[in-house]
């Protein structure tokens, strides 16, 4: 069984791949460049040619998909790409990560446009009629290890982020996402999108507060403009930058970003993130 993971050299697939190789499952990272495949399996592929996605694509048991953070005209050009690949080598399932997109709230204003680069990957790969399922996390735990969250944390004892004191959100880790993109690969039973997230929300105060109980001291959180955030991450990732930063200023009018609880992995396949201490333990701190 061979399943081709994109991302397999950065933060979303390689805790995906590290799942599937450790499962004795033939596991290739869909790279650009062979030198980055890190000594790991790896198919050549190129976002921007439908060939190269066709011939990774093709006869394998899955493909996990997430598109790359970059211009938006860039991304949906990669998400039409991907599809037309998908519906011509029809691999056996895909599994799509959202990366954080709203996807689950048609009534929010907060949900991706249906021109977007993700609604237009879903509509696109639901159309094919190629077995699939989505995993639609809101925000992922390692964002708290850039350095301009984890440096304060260490040194001041303050926690910063772009939001709301009192703004709720549900957290997951990369290594959360891994285990459900494992399952949903294998497991066809489940269709349509999975939320993944913790159940009720954290509020930063309490993000806080896991962290003292990890760490053994007082650590307490500070709400950042979402303006200051971008500028503080432009230097990490670049012109991106500015998308995130203009998230952040949408959900500032937001009320809260929680998954519902009945397209949750918890009520779906029992499935529930790991605690923030536990994921601070899992990432050595």
């Amino acid at each position: 069984m061979s399943y081709i993971i994109h991302g397999a050299t950065g933060a979303q697939g390689a805790p995906l791949q590290a799942l599937l190789l450790a499962s004795n499952r033939s596991a290739f990272a869909a790279v650009r460049d062979p030198a980055n495949a890190q000594g790991k399996p790896y198919v050549t592929v190129d976002n921007d040619s439908v060939e190269s996605l066709i011939a990774a694509y093709s006869n394998a048991d899955g493909v996990f998909v997430h598109l790359p953070q970059t211009s938006e005209p860039g991304r949906l050009q990669q998400a039409n790409n991907i599809a037309d690949a998908i519906a011509a080598a029809r691999p056996k399932r895909v599994v799509i990560s959202t990366s954080g997109a709203i996807v689950d709230q048609p009534a929010s204003p907060l949900q991706a446009p249906g021109d977007s680069a993700i609604a237009t990957l879903l509509r696109r790969v639901g159309d094919s009629g190629v077995s699939h399922a989505v995993i639609a996390p809101r925000f992922y735990l390692e964002n708290l290890l850039l350095p301009m969250v984890m440096g304060p944390v260490q040194s001041k004892g303050v926690l910063p982020y772009p939001l709301r004191a009192d703004f709720s959100a549900s957290w997951s880790s990369h290594l959360d996402v891994a285990v459900l993109a494992e399952r949903l690969l294998t497991d066809h039973d489940a269709t349509g999108i999975v939320g993944i997230g913790q159940l009720p929300g954290m509020t930063g105060p309490e993000l806080a507060q896991a962290f003292s109980e990890h760490f053994g001291r007082e650590i307490r959180f500070e709400a950042l403009s979402p303006e200051t955030f971008g500028t503080l991450l432009e230097p990490l990732i670049g012109p991106a930058a500015a998308n995130i930063a203009g998230f952040y200023t949408a959900l500032a009018h937001a009320p809260d970003n929680v998954i519902a609880s009945d397209s949750s992995a918890q009520n779906q396949l029992g499935l529930a993130p790991r605690s923030v201490g536990q994921w601070l333990t899992d990432m050595g701190m």
